[in-house]
């Protein structure tokens, strides 16, 4: 008699005999075309959610660098602005230097004046005090020395001195308390320095 190999492909149970996991994993499976179809569909949708994950990581991504950019780009535009702004104020200044310095020289006398009258309000009290001024402006203005005092309420008395080492609306005033000075150069200075030190970040 020929002997079959007993496989474990039946389980025996009470309820009836069945086939094991094994035996079925071995047999052929089939599909119907309902079946075929409803695969065909999870695959797809399964690969639109995954290209559809990837686009937005792709986005996202994109987005970033975007950021980035703009970041860049404002940050550089700020520079921009303020290297313009410097060179603006730079022009500015030296336009303002011209102008200044014009209509100084057609009335000089205005400025030493006004210069004047400031000192007797911060002398006021003082017995004296001496305007030391260019010989020009020292005798365009000496006639009205008296006037200036009395518009200003300044009750003492009132000097003036020709230097020739100060030229145009330069002029020194000076009183026993203290003493004040309109150096046109020193003016300069301080503007160009106060123009620096606000710009200096767009150098």
């Amino acid at each position: 008699m020929n002997a079959k190999k007993f496989t474990f492909d039946t389980e025996f149970r009470e309820q009836g005999d069945l086939l094991s996991n094994a035996a079925r994993a071995r047999q052929k499976k089939s599909y119907s075309n309902d079946e075929i179809d409803a695969l065909s569909t999870r695959a797809r949708a399964e690969g639109i959610k995954a290209g559809q994950v990837r686009a937005m990581e792709a986005i996202a991504a994109g987005t970033l660098d975007v950021v980035s950019a703009l970041r860049a780009v404002l940050d550089n535009a700020h520079n921009d602005i303020e290297i313009v702004r410097a060179e603006a104020a730079q022009v500015a200044i030296a336009a303002a230097k011209k102008l200044a310095r014009a209509a100084l020289a057609a009335l000089p006398q205005a400025e030493v004046e006004a210069a004047l009258r400031e000192a007797m309000h911060q002398a006021i009290g003082e017995p004296r005090i001496l305007l030391r001024a260019s010989p020009a402006i020292a005798e365009a203005i000496s006639t009205r020395l008296s006037e200036i005092a009395h518009d200003e309420g300044y009750d003492g008395r009132v000097q003036i001195s020709a230097d020739a080492a100060l030229k145009g609306t330069d002029c020194r005033i000076e009183w026993r308390g203290g003493g004040a000075e309109r150096n046109e150069g020193a003016i300069e200075t301080a503007l160009s320095e106060l123009i620096t030190r606000r710009f200096e970040r767009a150098e």
